[in-house]
């Protein structure tokens, strides 16, 4: 499904089909066409992808999303299994590297404002009892003696 087929989708209905909102896809497409821009060197060298590059944040979202296999996403755009898993990590760090999707890091998170509320549960195992075995319990078919 190429984002051309569900463009004209609701909001609601994107953000199910997709995972995020519209406007998130959007800011994603945005850096990741940013980015590419800058970094090509030759304009006119090269064989254009066979994806656009809404198209390859859409491969990305949904293998996040489904949890597809890559052999799976590449026959449904057209690309090989090694393809499609190129087109999601080189996205992917696209994303990370950019500031507007960047999470804070472990230290940010164990700050002094956080205060945490622990939940114990007890898992413990209980022992069953099993009927134990021995020829009492098992019942025999009586064999006819054939002579």
């Amino acid at each position: 499904m190429y984002y051309q087929d569900i463009e004209e989708y609701k909001d609601s209905q994107f953000q199910r089909l997709v995972g995020v909102k519209r406007s998130l896809f959007e800011k994603m497409v945005h850096v990741v066409s940013e980015y590419k821009h800058d970094q090509k060197k030759h304009r006119s060298r090269g064989r254009p992808p066979k994806l656009s590059i809404a198209d390859q944040v859409l491969v990305m979202l949904m293998y996040y999303r489904e949890y597809r296999t890559f052999f799976h996403l590449g026959s449904s755009y057209g690309l090989s299994e090694t393809q499609c898993w190129r087109v999601v990590t080189n996205i992917e760090a696209i994303l990370i590297a950019a500031d507007l999707f960047h999470l804070p890091g472990k230290k940010k998170l164990i700050g002094d404002k956080i205060s945490y509320e622990v939940v114990v549960v007890d898992v413990s195992e209980s022992p069953v009892e099993r009927p134990k075995k021995n020829s009492v319990g098992i019942i025999r078919a009586k064999r006819k003696d054939i002579r």
